[in-house]
């Protein structure tokens, strides 16, 4: 989706009459709604959708210190990562034996950016945690960095969250009214803070985290994945309803080829990594062991990972993983409930075609965010796929101010199209989303110019017609097009020929044709933008 990020965040109006309101408008709105004053300079508020943040954390196995560069593979683990934020990132380190101070590097911007070759060699350390963010509860600035440090009288504390809290103004004012002070708007703080305190069963022999976490994760049921960081272990934690991502990794022996067929849990472990996604394992030298179960505490020693306990979900209601990491977010080659995310995208693009299809003579898609979906399509209608729109790399969010006849060519400066494909021929254009609808107009008039006889638009998802409370920075209700055209009057908006979505049905049908799950009748998906149905309900009225 890298190519609609850039172009919605340059965008100008629409030439048609402009429904895209100003950034001063959005802003505005935005504060008169709940989450508004939580959410007040965080960045990209007037941008498409963005996720907020990615986790990652590695701990080497044996005898301490060990071979492994721990530094490395945390930082090669958020480059995999980048995708779920580029505003900041940190890693911290623990050499293992010093429960008073870990090594920390944080700051502004992308990854290869922050972390050069003398601040890693700072990094030393035989187990870590590592951030990516975009902000969605606090502003983008670097005192909200992660992964948040603390000391307590027992040591040093690290946490990385991905998510956002639906309760965080209760759990903030249970926070404060025991004498706990926050330097941030942040939920990431106030998570790292709330861990801080003592459970109600109380303590014997120093603190014990597990039921700390187990406290927290009861005050707070929706939507994080973290991990947490003490000086010879990690935890990884995942909300009961199992909305955010995050699983587990082994690292083996590089002797071991990366496509040998050995089961995983016959290899030997030189480490243990987890992660937001399994889409960066091999790159590191990791195998994807499993998920980490909603609700799951897990453990990570030197000497392996356990299960500590697993929270149910309140009042045993059905799990609720966010159902647009398959759509939008995550990377292709990622794994989630034992299917891989481009066969998801891909059966999409099959059942678009079999609610949708339509006469034509060439399928392609936006690059890159619509091509699963697009071969999906083009496969089921038994048409042929070909690339019609070529993108260039190079244009970033520097670029020149256009002119009024520039800005009429819309994403001209982004895409090229191949004419030799286009020309003479009927089209269907797949992407995977609509946010605002003004970036797709420009590509349809650049078609046309090169020669289409017809462009048809299929979504391969649903309308988007609310925002997101969980950790999604969908913009609200009154910016999101689908709640002020259906998709007939869209398609004439944007100059279509015609202009279909995947239906709800057709898309949770898609996502769970080939999932593979322990116990079918838990599992569920978040589908609140899509339906306005919240797993957790509506969030605290917000006091900040």
């Amino acid at each position: 989706m890298d190519s609609k990020d850039e172009t919605r965040a340059q965008s100008q109006q629409a030439e048609e009459g402009g429904l895209e309101p100003t950034t001063a408008a959005l802003d505005q709105l935005a504060l008169s709604l709940p989450l508004g004053k939580k959410r007040a300079g965080r960045g990209a508020v007037a941008s498409g959708l963005t996720h907020e943040c990615g986790v990652f954390g590695a701990i080497a196995t044996g005898e301490w210190p060990t071979q492994i560069d721990v530094a490395q593979v945390i930082c090669l683990g958020l480059v995999a990562l980048q995708h779920r934020g580029q505003e900041s990132a940190g890693i911290v380190t623990s050499e293992g034996h010093c429960a008073k101070n870990f090594n920390v590097h944080k700051g502004m911007g992308m990854i290869n950016n922050i972390f050069t070759d003398d601040s890693m060699k700072k990094l030393k350390g035989n187990l870590g945690i590592g951030h990516t963010r975009y902000s969605t509860s606090a502003a983008s600035e670097e005192v909200n960095c992660q992964p948040f440090v603390v000391h307590t009288a027992h040591g040093a504390l690290a946490v990385a969250h991905n998510g956002e809290l639906v309760n965080c103004e209760s759990l903030r004012k249970d926070v404060l009214e025991r004498g706990v002070g926050l330097s941030t708007h942040s939920d990431s703080e106030l998570i790292t803070q709330a861990l801080c305190l003592n459970p109600p069963e109380g303590e014997v022999d120093g603190p014990d985290w597990p039921a700390r976490i187990k406290h927290l994760m009861q005050l707070a049921p929706l939507s994080y994945s973290l991990v947490i960081m003490l000086k010879d272990k990690i935890y990884g934690v995942r909300d009961p309803y199992g909305n955010r991502p995050l699983c587990i990794g082994k690292i083996v022996p590089l002797t071991i080829g990366a496509y040998r067929n050995e089961k995983v849990d016959k290899l030997p472990a030189e480490g243990w990594v987890i992660s937001s996604e399994s889409c960066g394992f091999l790159s590191i030298g990791a195998r994807y062991v499993r998920e980490v179960q909603p609700g799951e505490i897990v453990e990570l020693t030197r000497d392996g990972i356990k299960t500590i306990d697993i929270i149910d979900c309140p009042e045993n209601r059905r799990h609720a993983f966010c159902i647009f990491e398959y759509v939008y977010f995550a990377r292709s080659d990622s794994i989630f409930e034992g299917q891989m995310v481009y066969s998801v995208r891909l059966q999409c693009g099959r059942q678009l075609a079999r609610e949708a299809g339509v006469d034509a003579d060439i399928v392609s898609s936006v690059p890159e965010s619509g091509t699963a979906a697009a071969h999906g399509f083009a496969r089921e209608a038994n048409l042929n796929f070909a690339e019609v729109l070529c993108k260039n790399r190079y244009v970033g969010r520097t670029f020149i101010q256009p002119s009024t006849r520039l800005r009429q060519l819309g994403v001209a400066k982004k895409f090229g199209a191949l004419s030799e494909n286009v020309a003479g021929k009927r089209l269907v254009l797949i992407d995977d989303s609509i946010v605002r609808g003004n970036t797709i107009g420009p590509i349809i008039k650049l078609l046309r110019d090169a020669g289409a006889l017809e462009v048809h638009i299929r979504i391969a998802s649903p309308p988007l017609l609310y925002p997101c409370y969980m950790g999604i920075n969908i913009p609200t209700r009154e910016e999101l097009i689908a709640n002020k055209l259906n998709a007939e009057e869209l398609a004439k908006y944007v100059g279509a020929d015609s202009l279909a979505y995947l239906s709800v049905d057709g898309l949770k049908k898609a996502v769970q044709l080939n999932m593979a799950v322990k116990k079918p009748e838990q599992v569920g998906h978040c589908t609140a933008c899509l339906t306005g149905d919240y797993p957790g309900g509506l969030p605290d009225e917000l006091e900040w």
